[in-house]
């Protein structure tokens, strides 16, 4: 990104890993996540997948996705009240053909979802319970895989910049970090939740993993230690999705100098807070910085 890192005073060689481009969903992190969990949901019979999420949710967007190319149905909890008229992921999870749940408070999503998957069970199908962000040991695994894809692209950056929240991406690139003994840092800038409560998240999905794949016990305890698991939550403002004076000028610089287009929730606020690094020269000259872009751009239609 040589245009943003002149904009913004120089520095680093800044670089983009644009998961907003995948190309299937409207793309973004939860596709990779969600490759490895729906294999699963189909090797265990699954034919309804059920998960949960805000309205404009990405995740529920890109499991209604997922459903649909493989004829399962998709059923989403979402917290919030109803559109008058559907616009953004609302709007492509009625395109898709999702049936949505909605319930009032982020706090009754789990027990609705389990609600759900009774009466799924009741009605003689077989459900698959996707947890928020698909961001388990098993979703993880698509970015270990991101990890060695990024790798085949370019050596191993300096440090990694990535929205956070639920913790699947930024597990999966620690635990690659630290089974490859790659130097790079890994920060994750929280969308929502203090730093400790994602380092709690992505600690326990990081142990989840090596358990997963199977590692034996030198490579277990490789997993357990290495790379930190570093958050920074000065960046969320007054709250999930509520944008900030930092993230609006990202969103604008993002787009006006390299045509790349983030979303007010997520993706903004990570690119506000590199921003503030190279301008705080708390990354320097001569390193090589990456931007991953977890997608999410729907949400400019919100």
């Amino acid at each position: 990104m040589p245009r943003l890192a002149s904009v913004i005073g120089g520095g680093p060689r800044l670089f983009v890993k644009r998961d907003d481009a995948i190309g299937f969903g409207f793309g973004g992190n939860k596709v990779r996540k969600l490759a490895f969990v729906v294999a699963r949901a189909r090797d265990e019979g699954a034919d309804t997948l059920i998960t949960a999420g805000g309205v404009q949710s990405n995740h529920a967007r890109a499991t209604a996705a997922a459903a649909a190319k493989l004829g399962l149905r998709a059923v989403l909890v979402a917290s919030g009240a109803p559109q008058d008229k559907a616009t953004a992921n609302a709007l492509l999870d009625v395109l898709l053909g999702a049936d949505v749940v909605y319930v009032g408070r982020r706090e009754e999503r789990m027990a609705k979802m389990d609600d759900v998957a009774a009466n799924v069970r009741a009605a003689g199908r077989t459900p698959f319970v996707i947890p928020i962000g698909a961001s388990t040991p098993l979703g993880a695994l698509g970015y270990v895989q991101a990890m060695i894809e990024l790798l085949d692209q370019m050596p191993a950056p300096d440090v990694i910049v990535h929205s956070t929240s639920s913790g699947g991406t930024q597990a999966g690139l620690v635990a690659a970090c630290r089974l490859l003994g790659l130097p790079t840092r890994i920060v994750g800038i929280s969308a929502d939740d203090p730093a400790a409560e994602i380092q709690a998240q992505v600690r326990a999905i990081v142990g989840g993993i090596g358990e997963v794949i199977r590692l034996d016990a030198a490579a277990m305890q490789a997993i357990a230690r290495g790379t930190a698991i570093e958050i920074d939550d000065r960046f969320v403002g007054d709250g999930y999705g509520i944008p900030t004076a930092a993230s609006q000028e990202a969103l604008q610089l993002a787009a006006r100098t390299e045509a790349l287009f983030l979303d007010p929730t997520y993706t903004a606020k990570a690119m506000a807070a590199l921003i503030a690094y190279v301008r705080q020269q708390r990354v320097k000259e001569g390193q090589t910085v990456l931007f991953w872009h977890t997608g999410g751009q729907v949400g400019l239609f919100a």
